[in-house]
């Protein structure tokens, strides 16, 4: 039984979808005016790992996640840059695209952008002014928070007590110093569309109402995204959807931690912010997903260099066993019999750890207890057939490589042409004389210099491999 910690009730909830095997989950993407963070990078691949695990599961999970095309960020980038917004979008949700595959991450089934819905969102504020929760004052509409009796109940926040304490933007046309923005009046040299209440363009918030309830209905099974969204985002998202249709809009609540950097939140001013692009020079997708999925996804996580290396070497024992599996199934087939092994456990331990709030560092821990028993196994019975082999492949396809993508099948082997691959393979063959001659310090900083220039080496049994990332 699959178990979800629900932000909206606060506690632990039977996954139940709506419409079986069928789940629909809806994360919130980038605001495209920049490549994305390494913190953004956590909810990009905790929310992945999450669909993966539903999809190893047996569900049909119709993922969507959407793109802020239109923004005040987007403006001022453009205007900076004397280029048009749309411009400036284009180009970063190209970049948005391509980090994300290098991070193997699965594509979703749609990415809807803001400034493809605007019809929906012009649809869903008349309905809030029909109901009597939204009000137009010279172009500007607003939503009434005072109207919806529910405001507060995914952040626990108190209207009363938001109205006294909460740093609000002073805006003299608002009835309510809480009541936010849901269509902004055109200003000069901004974009803006047509509406019913002249030239303007839509707020942030209901952007993600009308993305999220056009492609997976009024109500639906899963929200997610960072935990910096609860308030005001998302608490926003759910005052608007169900004032408009009378239904609950979503009904299970994901909320994923901060990433912080050396034990500081992650700041341009302090100089310790990492694009993800940042850490992809230097760090192969496999190590990052693995010291991401080490933590659970609501936990706070401190990222450090020392951290995501020991993460990598970490992932070691599963290359290391892919190897010998891939050595072992491309050799003529043993005739000893299958040899016991108690898949079925393991298989267990698994599922039972991710049906706990996807539990992911338990999770791999069971990994790590199978590659241990695995080589166990192994080096007590050398002459293990086929079966025992393709049944261990079967295990971590499943798992390491369908939930958590840390491993692959796919065969490394070094490149050797090109003066660039002659010289990686020098560097290498040098390393390998400072290893035999116990110059550790040597051998280390050829290592950590080639990963800084791309360069991601593994040692074999046999040879040294390297892979440029």
């Amino acid at each position: 039984m699959l178990v979800i910690q629900n932000t909206l009730s606060g506690k632990k909830e039977e996954f139940k979808p709506i419409n079986p095997p069928h789940v629909s989950m809806y994360v919130c993407g980038p605001t495209v005016y920049d490549y994305f963070h390494i913190g953004n990078a956590r909810s990009f691949l905790i929310s992945d790992m999450i669909r993966r695990y539903l999809e190893y599961k047996g569900y049909n999970v119709k993922f969507v996640m959407n793109l802020t095309d239109v923004d005040d960020k987007i403006i001022h980038k453009s205007k900076k840059e004397n280029r048009s917004f749309s411009q400036v979008a284009d180009t970063f949700t190209q970049a948005f695209f391509e980090d994300i595959e290098k991070l193997k991450v699965k594509p979703a089934t749609l990415y809807p952008k803001a400034t493809g819905h605007i019809s929906e969102i012009i649809t869903l504020i008349s309905n809030l002014i029909d109901n009597g929760f939204a009000y137009n004052i010279d172009g500007n509409v607003f939503y009434n928070v005072a109207r919806f009796k529910d405001y507060g109940k995914l952040s626990g926040k108190k209207t009363d007590e938001l109205e006294v304490g909460a740093r609000i933007e002073i805006n003299n046309e608002k009835l309510n110093p809480l009541d936010f923005a849901l269509w902004k009046k055109a200003k000069e040299d901004e974009p803006s569309w047509n509406s019913p209440w002249g030239k303007g363009r839509p707020g942030w918030h209901i952007e993600c109402s009308a993305m999220s309830c056009k492609h997976l209905g009024d109500t639906f099974d899963i929200h997610a995204g960072g935990s910096d969204l609860i308030f005001p985002h998302h608490e926003n998202e759910i005052a608007q959807s169900e004032a408009a249709t009378g239904k609950p809009f979503v009904n299970y609540w994901m909320h994923f931690g901060f990433l912080n950097i050396n034990e500081e939140k992650m700041s341009k001013s302090l100089g310790n912010f990492f694009t993800a692009r940042d850490i992809l020079a230097k760090y192969p997708a496999e190590a990052i997903r693995m010291f991401l999925f080490q933590t659970h996804y609501a936990s706070p996580l401190n990222f450090s260099e020392e951290a995501i290396q020991a993460a990598q070497k970490g992932l070691e024992k599963f290359t290391n066993l892919v190897d010998k599996i891939n050595s072992e199934l491309s050799a003529p087939s043993q005739a000893a019999p299958m040899t016991d092994f108690d898949f079925p456990t393991f298989y267990s331990a698994f599922e039972s750890t991710m049906d706990d709030d996807f539990n992911s560092p338990k999770a791999i821990a069971v990994l790590f207890d199978f590659i241990k028993e695995v080589n166990r196994k192994i080096t007590e019975s050398p002459s293990l057939n086929s079966g025992f082999y393709l049944k261990t492949k079967e295990f971590l396809e499943k798992t390491a490589i369908g939930v958590f993508g840390i491993t692959s099948f796919e065969k490394e082997v070094p490149a050797s042409s090109g003066i660039e691959d002659k010289l990686i393979e020098l560097l290498l063959s040098i390393r390998a004389t400072a290893k035999k001659e116990k110059n550790f310090t040597l051998a280390d900083q050829i290592r950590d210099e080639l990963l800084n220039l791309g360069v991601a080496i593994r040692d074999t049994k046999d040879k040294t491999l390297f892979k440029k990332v």
